[in-house]
């Protein structure tokens, strides 16, 4: 995993413990936009680059730190 502050994770699929963090992915090309992606240390996974289910890993696991960066986000426009 590249960069950035990691937290442990209980992932049921792989049944083991995990590090996940916060990034993000670019939806539609160069011209898309960017939406929340957690990333996942276990690359044997078949579900590491796709947060469908089964995989547990949604955005709501960083709800938190989406919200601040939208918040951060809105204060640099205003």
């Amino acid at each position: 995993m590249a960069g950035g502050k990691g937290r442990a994770f209980d992932c049921t699929t792989v049944n083991e413990q995990v590090t996940i963090k916060l990034t993000s992915r670019r939806i539609g090309g160069f011209s898309g936009h960017q939406v929340p992606f957690i990333q996942c240390n276990q690359d044997e996974c078949q579900y590491v680059d796709d947060n469908e289910p089964p995989c547990p890993l949604t955005p709501d696991l960083f709800a938190e730190e989406i919200a601040e960066q939208a918040r951060r986000r809105s204060e640099n426009y205003d």
